[in-house]
């Protein structure tokens, strides 16, 4: 389990966890309060989009807890990399393959976990030197059906599906040998952060780890 973002090291693979929240932020005054219950619900990793203008600094906000490894997500040029990195996130997650993203990651040992829909784009990370992905958006790609179809000619990658996950489908992606982490935007929705719904937060954490603890 990761205690501080200290125990990461850059060029590891990080330990996300079964259930991978995935944060619109919009006010970084209070991440704290989104921190604690993230944390009180039970997981340990959370990805910050960069889809508003407060993410950077909610990104600085979360990592400078060092309870929770933090992520930037939704990361489109190498650019916003390094200003995530910068402001602490410990990996970086885009929607599709970047090229430029993933370069700056290598050369500054960060994790890449970049955005795939396609046997080509899983080839194309793999040349990269990738073993992670995001397979995105995954409901509307075919869910967990689509997930087991990609990953039996590449057996060494690693799939974090993400898009249209709920609790219903959780255990069907980490039943499947391929998948150890899911994304999961609903449990910290823009409207329960909008409406300081931290203890529905809480209990959204709760209810994802326990659909995630049915997977066989």
């Amino acid at each position: 389990m990761v205690t501080s973002v200290n125990d990461v090291q850059h060029d590891e693979q990080p330990e996300l966890g079964p259930i991978l929240p995935v944060v619109i932020p919009d006010d970084p005054r209070h991440a704290d309060a989104l921190g604690d219950a993230l944390v009180e619900g039970g997981v340990t990793a959370v990805e910050v989009t960069l889809r508003t203008p407060t993410a950077l600094d909610t990104i600085a906000a979360l990592a400078a807890r060092g309870d929770l490894l933090v992520g930037a997500g939704t990361v489109l040029r190498a650019e916003q990399a390094e200003e995530a990195v910068g402001r602490g996130a410990r990996f970086v997650v885009s929607p599709g393959f970047a090229p430029a993203v993933v370069r700056f990651c290598r050369d500054a040992d960060v994790p890449a976990v970049p955005g795939v829909a396609t046997a080509t784009e899983i080839q194309t990370a793999l040349d990269a030197g990738l073993d992670t992905v995001k397979f995105f958006p995954a409901r509307q790609l075919g869910g967990p059906a689509m997930v087991q179809a990609l990953a039996a000619p590449f057996r060494d990658v690693r799939f974090v599906p993400t898009g249209g996950v709920t609790p219903d489908v959780i255990a069907d992606y980490l039943a499947l040998p391929s998948v150890s982490t899911v994304g999961a935007t609903w449990v910290v929705a823009p409207e329960l952060i909008a409406g300081r719904r931290w203890d529905e937060i809480v209990g959204r954490v709760r209810t994802a780890l326990a659909a995630a603890g049915r997977a066989s």
